[in-house]
């Protein structure tokens, strides 16, 4: 299948405090005291080495995404932006992202590209969207045996750029920020994923989306440069495909600063050297 549509996406999560009591027996209502409690139970179970909550027990709080038209010219792609942003409302709650996310999911029938997304956002997305009774039936229909987003090695289905970097772990599993970094890329800046428990108990679901959104855009500007790498991509396109961002993030960073600070970012990490 050629898919015409390119989906870079990100969640944000919270630890999932209501489920602590039937897990463990813990009864404390404290939410602080049951995220503790949670980590307990996650050294527990993996002998004192990972306090990180499972997939199963992530709240969801934010899912961005980018969009990008897919166009063909024999074996090289182009990718022109459509737009960057997080799903629903800041006030949307859980079921609400899901179902928002899922639903647009199946209109576009994209092409995903995410960073950990096989082994981390997708299964959350997975068992959440399972607690709500929301369906994600595309998800799992889609394509065939060895052509699908559920296929590992299927990267034109979803491009998890995690594995596909370290040729699905034949080499070291770098991190984004990492990535980022070596490429002149902004990677993390302002806020850390280690915040986002503290910014969501302030309410701060709006920054929680801004973050969110600039990983997102990290994201697609490694893509860009394996897409170079691999030959799927031209120069022209890459330089091309940069542009549109600058393009968008020029036209949209008074009503959302945050884009203008990714901007500024990029600038400083790259010395001021955007295309190739």
């Amino acid at each position: 299948m050629q898919h015409r549509t390119l989906f870079v996406f990100d969640i944000e999560t919270v630890p999932d405090t209501d489920v602590v009591p039937r897990l463990t027996g813990f009864e404390g209502a404290d939410v602080a005291e049951r995220r503790r409690e949670l980590e307990r139970y996650h050294l527990d179970i993996t002998d004192g080495r990972n306090p990180f909550a499972r997939q199963p027990f992530h709240k969801v709080v934010a899912i961005s995404f980018l969009e990008a038209e897919i166009e063909r010219d024999g074996r090289n792609e182009t990718y022109l932006l459509r737009d960057v942003r997080s799903g629903g409302r800041a006030d949307f709650d859980e079921k609400q992202l899901l179902q928002g996310f899922f639903t647009y999911f199946e209109k576009l029938k994209p092409r995903l590209v995410s960073f950990n997304g096989r082994t981390f956002d997708l299964p959350v997305l997975k068992y959440r969207a399972m607690v709500h009774g929301v369906p994600a039936a595309y998800l799992h229909t889609a394509g065939d045996k060895w052509n699908s987003y559920t296929s590992r090695y299927s990267a034109d289905w979803h491009c998890d750029l995690l594995e596909v970097l370290s040729d699905y772990g034949a080499s070291a599993r770098v991190r984004l920020n990492e990535v980022c970094a070596v490429l002149g890329f902004p990677g993390k800046f302002g806020i850390e994923g280690s915040e986002v428990a503290g910014l969501y108990d302030e309410g701060r679901i709006e920054d929680i989306r801004n973050y969110c959104e600039t990983d997102v855009l990290n994201t697609y500007l490694v893509y860009l440069r394996l897409r170079v790498h691999t030959g799927a991509l031209t120069i022209e396109g890459y330089n091309r495909a940069v542009a549109d961002v600058i393009a968008f993030i020029e036209s949209n960073r008074g009503e959302r600063p945050h884009l203008g600070e990714f901007l500024a970012a990029w600038g400083e990490a790259s010395g001021n050297r955007f295309t190739l």
